[in-house]
């Protein structure tokens, strides 16, 4: 289950729909799951205001739920969007509190618990994705309390301090821990929810285990799938809550680096950038989390001081739209572009372009193109909850060659070690990070390169995904490790 269903509509010049999957990891790493064990993907189709009866696509069963255009715009644009998400980000932008965009975001995570538990078969596993639906673990445990569910969330989680804000904090915490295993992107994600936990529930934690007090009296005590005596002899139900870092699927952008024509779009890149000694390059949706203010600042600064000529180096700066409705959003545009706009106009020449500004997506095989054309990768997010696109440059990069500077504060670095890790904030440190990598020897490009690329190989999405599920299989036989022996249910 996840907000959005892993299939976009398309529509033909002669007006016929059909549907396409989305080029996602997720969808990549749970189709072959999804086919093996007659699963069904539960989610929004992306269109407002419309019943879609349920269909297959590409072998997989699709559910989808609707969404109102009001729902659409309190809760997902509203609470999602402009509560949730920059609250769980550090609060780099302020978040909206309003109560109206709460009732709907209640409303919708029960309409997506509702459409699960109509569907799931007896014990079924339901995997919910994302924070749009973090009350659904708990709101499905109570219409269908014989079921195995995990919940796995793809940004960060943030501190108490900052999570407290929220109005709504209690319930979000009692909608999680409805689910038997809760997986985040970072140990300190894990850490943050379970002392919010103990903040807020006053619950027992040991290590990854969370301990949830359940009433004897209550007549589905005996259903749940691991119930335990706590220390002082109470029954509790345990909750796993830990790091499981998601990843993408590295042999696929392996093989298309690997392609003739790719390699070949990768040299005509160069060449249409005006063949640079150097090109830098940032990938990012467009959204005030992801640091290209700052990075940009960096660059500018240094083609200022003339420590960079445009004539030598250039960065290449695609920012895919994002959330073009949220005023946020808009004004962040705004401002990229001014800056962009000042740079180039400072400090271009006929020949060169300081900056190369695309303001659309790409296709995977020409971002594959792009990786291999750049000679050091920039990621400067000021709060991430992975960054797959760390990973995807490592994956392409089979020459070995190239450098990854990574920002401290996404979740990739935790494993990326031998990236050129800095803190985004920092400019000075940035701009010294950055003359450090355009500077590299092609040694220690190789050596670092090697290391990030068997890190990014092993621990792959497909492996993921099947660390997630064993976890959560396992937690339907009460096997949490840490956990008491279970209480004899008669």
């Amino acid at each position: 289950m996840s907000n959005r269903l892993p299939v976009d509509r398309v529509v033909d010049e002669s007006g016929n729909a059909d549907w396409r999957p989305s080029p996602g990891g997720l969808v990549a790493a749970l189709e072959p799951v999804m086919r093996s064990q007659d699963g069904i993907w539960i989610g929004w189709a992306g269109v407002a205001g419309e019943e879609i009866e349920p269909f297959e696509a590409g072998g997989i069963n699709i559910l989808p739920v609707p969404l109102s255009d009001q729902e659409l715009q309190e809760y997902y644009e509203g609470f999602s969007n402009d509560t949730l998400w920059p609250l769980y980000h550090d609060v780099i932008a302020q978040p909206s509190y309003h109560r109206e965009w709460w009732e709907s975001y209640v409303k919708v995570n029960r309409r997506f618990a509702q459409a699960a538990a109509s569907v799931s078969a007896p014990g079924a596993v339901v995997w919910v994705h994302d924070y749009q639906l973090q009350l659904v673990p708990a709101m499905l445990r109570e219409l269908r309390p014989d079921l195995v569910i995990g919940f796995f969330n793809h940004i960060p989680f943030p501190p108490y301090g900052i999570y407290s804000q929220l109005p709504w904090r209690r319930q979000i915490i009692d909608g999680l821990l409805g689910a038997d295993v809760i997986g985040f992107q970072r140990v300190a994600d894990a850490g943050n929810f379970s002392r919010a936990v103990r903040r807020l529930k006053g619950f027992e934690t040991r290590g990854p285990i969370i301990e949830v007090p359940i009433d004897a009296d209550d007549p589905e005590a005996g259903s749940h799938r691991h119930v335990t005596t706590d220390r002082r002899g109470g029954l509790v139900r345990t909750v796993l809550a830990r790091a499981f870092p998601i990843s993408i699927d590295a042999d696929q952008y392996q093989e298309l680096a690997r392609r003739p024509e790719i390699q070949a779009r990768a040299r005509e890149i160069r060449e249409e950038l005006g063949n640079p000694e150097k090109i830098m390059l940032g990938v990012d949706r467009l959204d005030y989390t992801k640091g290209i203010g700052h990075r940009l600042k960096a660059f500018g600064e240094l083609l200022e001081e003339g420590r960079l000529n445009a004539e030598d180096v250039t960065l290449v700066q695609v920012a895919s739209p994002s959330r073009e409705r949220v005023e946020t959003y808009r004004q962040l545009r705004d401002e990229i572009e001014l800056t962009v706009g000042r740079i180039n106009g400072d400090y271009s020449t006929l020949g060169h372009t300081a900056i190369a500004y695309l303001h659309h997506g790409y296709p995977r095989e020409e971002m594959v193109a792009l990786y291999l054309a750049a000679d050091v990768m920039l990621v400067t997010a000021l709060r991430d909850g992975m960054n797959l696109v760390a990973k995807e440059y490592v994956a392409t990069r089979v020459d070995e060659d190239g450098v990854l500077v990574l920002s401290e504060f996404a979740g990739a670095s935790d494993e990326l070690r031998q990236a050129l890790l800095i803190n985004p904030h920092d400019i000075e440190g940035l701009k010294e990070t950055v003359l450090q990598a355009l500077a590299m020897p092609r040694r220690d490009r190789t050596r670092r390169m090697r290391a990030l690329r068997k890190k990014v190989l092993t621990n792959d999405v497909a492996r993921w995904s099947a660390s997630f599920l064993d976890a959560l299989t396992r937690s339907a036989h009460g096997d949490h490790p840490l956990q008491n022996p279970p209480v004899n249910r008669r």
